[in-house]
């Protein structure tokens, strides 16, 4: 009976701890927002932070965007072959990079990238007492390290992502056409007919939502650390692994919300 109620307990102490985690968070974020519309704004760390994620994120989602292409034509058209289907390959293509594999990728990439370092730079400011110094200096923490970071996400990892989209496709259609041996006309038509702009729209809605969460996660995290080099550590793993978990979660409820019938 005891060992009954310890467990129902640690349930219990686990959901309750788990709501006050997510009240944090929520305030967390909506503090961050309410500055956006809440002079001043500081353009230059905006800047610097939709460099940091958009620019120097480039090069990895460009890559992991061309070679998920290449294989994703690849495999589609050896298990496609065998129902005689390959013309199928190029709309499989089009649609699962622009819908799911090109925000998703991307955002993962970025996550842990960015998210890591927004932790580890926001959790050594805090731990080195920089954050109380901005306090003292009369600048708020949250308008001059957070808001900035969140509206750049929101709005770097959508233009990544077309990017991505971009370059997906186009790994997909080198395969295609050097390996595979498709017509070049025939697999851009096919391409272009079942690509629609619903399609391209939610793959940026969701990358938007992604960005949001990279930063959210990794300011909260850093923002929060305590513990000297050991919490920074434990702060960035924390950012990166709860960013990437929350990038699937969120990723299945969009896809409900756009294309559930």
């Amino acid at each position: 009976m005891n060992a009954a109620l310890d467990f129902v307990a640690a349930i219990g102490r686990g959901v309750l701890g788990a709501c006050l985690v997510t009240g944090r968070l929520a305030l967390f974020g909506l503090n961050g927002l309410s500055h956006w519309v809440r002079p001043p704004f500081y353009g230059r760390m905006f800047l610097r932070a939709l460099i940091e994620i958009g620019y120097f994120s480039l090069p990895v989602v460009a890559l992991t965007a061309v070679f998920t292409g290449m294989v994703l034509a690849l495999q589609s058209s050896t298990g496609l072959s065998r129902f005689a289907a390959d013309s199928a390959v190029a709309s499989l293509v089009v649609l699962s990079v622009t819908r799911e594999l090109g925000p998703v990728l991307a955002g993962l990439m970025v996550a842990g990238r960015v998210g890591a370092a927004m932790a580890a730079e926001i959790g050594t400011m805090r731990v080195t007492d920089q954050i109380d110094a901005l306090t003292t200096l009369s600048t708020n923490p949250m308008k001059y390290l957070v808001a900035p970071r969140l509206l750049a996400g929101l709005i770097a990892l959508p233009l990544l992502v077309v990017i991505a989209d971009i370059l997906g496709v186009l790994g997909g259609f080198i395969i295609a056409i050097l390996k595979l041996g498709f017509n070049s006309g025939i697999y851009l038509n096919n391409t272009l007919n079942f690509l629609e702009t619903q399609d391209v729209v939610s793959g940026l809605a969701k990358a938007a939502v992604f960005g949001f969460l990279i930063s959210l996660m990794g300011c909260y995290h850093g923002y929060n650390s305590r513990g000297g080099a050991q919490g920074v550590g434990a702060a960035t793993t924390s950012a990166v692994v709860a960013a990437s978990v929350l990038i699937l979660a969120f990723d299945y409820v969009l896809t409900e919300l756009f294309f559930a019938r």
